[in-house]
């Protein structure tokens, strides 16, 4: 359900859902999350993102296998866990493996993927994808922070993004389009809560940074 939450509130509680419940979401709140994108930013306003809403369940599943793949390969067949970051607590990270692991097995299961794109209006080259992806991320954290306004669970990924001629191929997308950012969207399986993150005093210096 919508919840009146301010700006603010959303941003230090939009925690990354990856476990969510299979349940539909309706598809006036998934427009209202494109929507929500679409007010980003984009360089020189040309307003080139392009989103793609993924219900079919044969399309899911070949995103959900070129997932699988990337991750299997980043953490091995043996799917180990990668060292603890000196900032997170052992349990935490633990907790947040163990969920990339559930949304790997079951990414074909989620209701919702939502792939963002940018369109370049010519073919896409890799020099492009290396230049242009700024202008997509802003309508991602708008989309995240929209899902976690209405209630539901998302969590961006690219693992499955790697090999942009498969996913054009995958998507039918046209030769100038890109795939950039994979946000599967659902209700959420576990509690929205605070996010755990480095004081702002280790992270921010003013006019340079010694």
């Amino acid at each position: 359900m919508p919840e009146d939450i301010s700006l603010f509130d959303a941003i230090y509680n939009c925690r990354a859902m990856r476990k969510l419940d299979t349940r539909e979401v309706p598809e006036e709140l998934l427009i209202k999350l494109i929507d929500a994108a679409n007010q980003a930013p984009s360089g020189s306003n040309k307003q080139n993102g392009r989103w793609l809403v993924v219900r079919d369940a044969k399309i899911k599943q070949k995103l959900a296998d070129m997932n699988r793949a990337a991750l299997e390969t980043y953490l091995g067949p043996e799917i180990t866990r990668p060292e603890t970051p000196s900032h997170q607590a052992e349990e935490k990270h633990k907790r947040m493996f163990d969920a990339v692991v559930w949304q790997m097995e079951h990414m074909h299961e989620i209701p919702t993927l939502v792939i963002a794109c940018i369109d370049y209006e010519q073919p896409v080259s890799s020099k492009m994808l290396a230049q242009g992806a700024g202008s997509i991320w802003p309508g991602v954290q708008n989309l995240l922070l929209a899902a976690r306004a209405l209630g539901l669970g998302a969590a961006p990924t690219n693992a499955a993004l790697g090999d942009y001629k498969a996913v054009q191929a995958v998507l039918n997308l046209p030769d100038s389009m890109a795939a950039f950012c994979l946000i599967p969207v659902g209700y959420p399986l576990g509690n929205f809560g605070p996010v755990t993150r480095k004081p702002v005093e280790e992270i921010l210096r003013f006019d340079s940074w010694s």
